[in-house]
């Protein structure tokens, strides 16, 4: 009797939709072309200006498959860099809004080792 073994695979780009989309991704362009929807295409449209509006509504749902998708570069340069490199832009701005509404104070762990010299 022969025995069954599993093989290993990669697995990291299946949970993607549509190739480009993760679920993440997903959501937040539907919300952010809903935004445009309600507010700017019917409000151009009722303008006489459905072309502007559904340009806007496409680069508002551009905005939120970047906010999704894209991180911060790490860089140098800049201090707000240093210490944000690397992370997604829609963590860094959910921590931001909760310091915002919160008692300005906020938490972070730093998994950088210590060394011992």
């Amino acid at each position: 009797m022969a025995q069954m073994h599993m093989i290993p695979r990669e697995t990291k780009g299946e949970g993607k939709i549509l190739y480009i989309f993760s679920p993440k991704a997903l959501i937040y362009t539907a919300v952010f072309g809903l935004i445009g929807i309600i507010f700017f295409y019917s409000v151009f449209s009722m303008l006489g200006m459905q072309v502007v509006g559904m340009i806007i509504t496409l680069i508002l749902a551009a905005i939120g498959f970047g906010i999704a998708t894209l991180k911060i570069p790490e860089t140098t340069t800049f201090e707000f860099t240093k210490k944000t490199g690397g992370e997604n832009i829609d963590d860094v701005i959910r921590r931001y809004i909760k310091f915002k509404t919160g008692k300005k104070r906020i938490y972070m762990y730093s998994l950088e080792e210590k060394k011992n010299d």
